[in-house]
């Protein structure tokens, strides 16, 4: 990962017109998975995580890795469905590219997690089958995090609580998770850029998403630390999606100079 954005969208029409594009990215390949990892089950009595991982959140490469509400899903879709058709840009959504972790969760705990002759789930097991799931998809998002070229964090109430008026807190603990991971990752300048070799700073502002629900739940919050993103307001957002460039490359490129970082480390 070489920058992170924290991004400003209003514009829903991105969302209607491009909705249909950026969800038929890589959306073909889940029941494949899915049909593969079910006969993976009944192939093997010890399940293998690392294989897991491989199956049902496989990597590829991305140029931005877009964290978002989940709430935020249609609109998530469509900014990566514009940045593909405009730019040429892939954009990791992971509820999109890969199958949603509950799925596994359920597979897992419909073969092993049980109990005896009851129709019900075994909590001990639950929670031990839970704890591998959550594990492997965070590992699965890090490295997905660390191969992006940049983060954009979708900016909406959906992500951010707007109880607190000046602490920036969320709810997601996913969100949570993607932003800490966003600041601690090493960060690494693209070699077209080693001559100018910006490297990402802690000065701006950023940010996180992915897992909530709808009905009275228990609520945890986190404070977000967003000043190692850069802020990018939805009318900066959207000059820049209109904007025409040579290559995907080019387009980041632009970015990066149009927000340029006020320290300049060289590596």
């Amino acid at each position: 990962m070489y920058r992170g954005f924290n991004i400003q969208c209003a514009d829903y029409e991105i969302q209607n017109n491009y909705y249909k594009v950026g969800s038929q990215i890589q959306n073909a390949k889940k029941e494949e998975i899915k049909i593969k990892f079910q006969k993976y089950l009944i192939d093997n009595e010890t399940l293998s995580g690392n294989d897991i991982m491989n199956e049902w959140f496989p990597k590829n490469d991305y140029h931005i890795f877009l964290s978002h509400s989940h709430k935020d899903l249609k609109l998530a879709l469509g900014i990566a469905g514009v940045l593909k058709e405009v730019h040429n840009l892939n954009v990791f959504v992971d509820s999109n590219v890969w199958l949603n972790s509950n799925d596994l969760l359920k597979i897992i705990d419909n073969e092993f997690c049980k109990n005896i002759d009851s129709p019900t789930y075994n909590y001990d097991a639950r929670n031990y089958s839970t704890s591998h799931v959550h594990m492997m998809l965070m590992n699965s998002l890090n490295s997905t995090i660390n191969t992006s070229e940049a983060l954009f964090f979708l900016n909406t109430p959906n992500s951010i609580s707007a109880k607190e008026v000046i602490r920036q807190e969320t709810f997601s603990p996913w969100i949570f998770a993607e932003i800490e991971t966003s600041k601690i990752i090493n960060k690494i300048t693209p070699e077209r850029l080693f001559r100018k070799t910006k490297m990402f700073s802690d000065l701006e502002k950023g940010y996180v998403a992915l897992n909530e629900s709808s009905d009275r739940e228990l609520q945890i919050s986190y404070e977000l630390e967003l000043g190692h993103l850069t802020d990018l307001s939805s009318y900066e957002f959207e000059e820049w999606i209109n904007s025409k460039f040579i290559s995907p490359e080019n387009a980041l490129d632009n970015l990066y100079d149009y927000k340029r970082l006020h320290n300049i480390l060289i590596k």
